[in-house]
């Protein structure tokens, strides 16, 4: 058998796939931010909340039995983390600008409609600044 021909991609076709990569980076990240964000159901935690819990497992832990204490611990890593995610803080409106930089070209290259940008939560304000309408 003869050995394969490599297929050389043109510097067009480079630059397209390149192009393609970056904007699914912003449009990945408005999403995560999107959704990180979002209101959740019941009683919204502190970090006041957080820390009183966070003493409140520290006092029980040498303690408990040890398959409690084992909870314990999942659960003081859980808050340390949700303590951490709270002090970090997400520029939104640089994500959403580069979102809306890229959206229009994105969701034709991929066939995505504006319900469906709806239904995953994108705003519709954010969608008519991206140039995405019903009619899309």
């Amino acid at each position: 058998m003869p050995p394969k021909k490599k297929h050389e991609l043109s510097p067009e076709h480079k630059a397209a796939m390149a192009s393609g990569r970056t904007m699914g980076r912003s449009v990945k990240a408005y999403l995560t931010a999107l959704d990180s964000n979002r209101p959740r159901r019941g009683r919204k935690r502190t970090p006041e909340s957080i820390n009183r819990r966070l003493a409140a497992i520290q006092e029980t832990f040498d303690s408990a039995e040890p398959l409690k204490r084992l909870a314990l611990a999942q659960e003081r890593m859980n808050l340390e983390a949700e303590l951490q995610a709270m002090e970090t803080t997400v520029d939104m409106s640089a994500l959403e600008d580069a979102f809306v930089a890229v959206a229009k070209e994105y969701s034709a290259s991929k066939g995505f409609s504006y319900a469906a940008w709806r239904e995953v939560g994108v705003p519709a304000e954010v969608l008519r600044r991206a140039g995405i309408s019903r009619s899309s």
